[in-house]
């Protein structure tokens, strides 16, 4: 059974969405202003962090941080860090 989670901040003029489909295996996508930037498949739980640039000038680059339980019933987390600033990612609810 695929379980499907969306985390999204808007952040300085920014939209960035994290898109997680987890199974057998994990597919972490990372999304700024629509264009997937970073994308990840991971087996098995545990943290997962991927790498991206918001297309200022300059590049301003950031981490997602990505959580995930070792129960696969939990939500996972997810954590945005850009410069000295960690900002949890709230959980976007997509019908």
């Amino acid at each position: 059974m695929v379980r499907r989670h969306h985390f999204h901040l808007d952040h300085l003029g920014h939209s960035i969405t994290v898109n997680i489909r987890a199974g057998v295996h994990r597919d972490i996508e990372v999304l700024v202003d629509g264009h997937e930037v970073d994308h990840e498949r991971v087996r098995g739980n545990g943290l997962s962090v991927l790498t991206a640039e918001l297309p200022d000038d300059p590049a301003q680059p950031f981490q997602i941080r990505v959580h995930q339980p070792r129960f696969g019933s939990s939500v996972p987390q997810c954590v945005l860090s850009l410069g000295d600033v960690d900002r949890t990612m709230p959980a976007r609810l997509v019908v």
